[in-house]
């Protein structure tokens, strides 16, 4: 796995919360929330794909984009909607825990390091969604992703979780050993 490709989907968290909160938001009950997780988790899944290929399939986008879907609605009807820094941060753990079980299936690692994936996703967002409460200034219109303080945080621990969980990119071998092979 390529570190700086995966530093790049720090992005994805706001973007992919500001284009859901124009369709759903984590106030109006289950149903609001599971759209609004539907469309961020296809836009974080992408990211997350595009920066993990060829290591796991593009079901990663649909599962990504599922699990926060169901993630959103229960973390939503858990905490009735609460917009407190507590309420933000149990929202979080359930968002992340549901999202991360639906990846680690794709991850092909065990279940030792599934459980271990599902964990570091959940802890990590309850964390993130912390963060985001001490900064964000309009939290009552129930944003479904934490914002770019919190995506930091997950986005350095999910992504030292993958490098121990996949190992790092096989070298390249130069341009000049390569043309001799295909000569």
């Amino acid at each position: 796995m390529s570190p700086l490709r995966w530093a790049f989907t720090i992005v994805a968290f706001p973007l992919g919360g500001l284009a859901a909160v124009q369709l759903g938001s984590t106030q109006g009950g289950f149903l609001p929330a599971a759209l609004a997780g539907l469309v961020a988790g296809a836009v974080l899944g992408t990211a997350q794909w595009l920066a993990l290929r060829p290591a796991v399939s593009a079901y990663w986008i649909a599962a990504t984009a599922a699990g926060l879907a169901v993630g959103a609605g229960l973390g939503a009807t858990v905490t009735a909607g609460q917009t407190s820094a507590g309420g933000l941060v149990v929202y979080g753990l359930v968002a992340g825990a549901v999202t991360g079980a639906a990846q680690a299936a794709l991850l092909r690692r065990g279940a030792a390091k599934a459980a271990l994936w599902m964990l570091v996703v959940a802890a990590s967002w309850a964390a993130a969604w912390f963060i985001t409460a001490a900064v964000i200034v309009d939290e009552q219109r129930g944003y479904v992703t934490f914002g770019l303080s919190g995506a930091a945080l997950v986005t350095v621990a999910t992504g030292l979780t993958l490098r121990l969980m996949l190992g790092a990119r096989a070298p390249r071998a130069p341009r000049a050993a390569m043309a001799k092979v295909s000569a």
